[in-house]
């Protein structure tokens, strides 16, 4: 955070740092990520428990 790094890679945010991206998302950001995984995948089956 410190040298302005980003949270994510390519393959998204993992269990471990669900917590932690509020610190480098805004709630809006959020708030996206969840739709676009929703409206992807509105079962949940694709990694079911991932954010994105």
């Amino acid at each position: 955070m410190a040298l302005r790094g980003s949270i994510s890679a390519e393959h998204g945010i993992g269990q471990l740092k669900r917590e932690e991206m509020a610190l480098y998302k805004t709630p809006q950001e959020l708030d996206v990520m969840r739709r676009v995984k929703q409206a992807l995948d509105p079962l949940g089956v694709m990694n079911p428990g991932k954010v994105l």
